[in-house]
């Protein structure tokens, strides 16, 4: 299996290259519908890439050097729906603020994979 993991990352890795990351909410930001939130790491997403909810594809973009680190693989309660969003140049410490993010609500989990 182990292959097939390596043949995973490296499409990850091509779909990233070939793709534009939109930050379109930064680090420092309240979420647009949930003020009280605020973003620790910028959030944003691969332009015309698709997921589950028909957005592009997201990603937490970190403070590290520029490489697919991690994916985080969530289950939402509320909007009954499984995303996977990737981590790009996340150090350990934004890899926890993510993983916590996703974490933080009964209506939420997420489980953190590491390349």
């Amino acid at each position: 299996m182990n292959r097939y993991d390596e043949d995973f990352w490296n499409a990850l890795d091509e779909l990233v290259s070939n793709s534009k990351i939109v930050i379109d909410r930064p680090q420092g930001t309240p979420h647009p519908k949930y003020p009280n939130f605020i973003y620790k790491v910028d959030y944003g997403y691969l332009q015309n890439t698709s997921s589950m909810d028909g957005a592009g594809i997201d990603v937490w973009v970190g403070t590290a050097e520029k490489k697919i680190d991690a994916i985080i693989c969530t289950v939402d309660l509320m909007k009954k729906d499984s995303e996977i969003k990737i981590l790009i140049g996340c150090t350990e410490e934004e890899k926890a603020i993510v993983y916590e993010t996703h974490n933080e609500t009964e209506f939420m989990k997420g489980v953190l994979i590491q390349r």
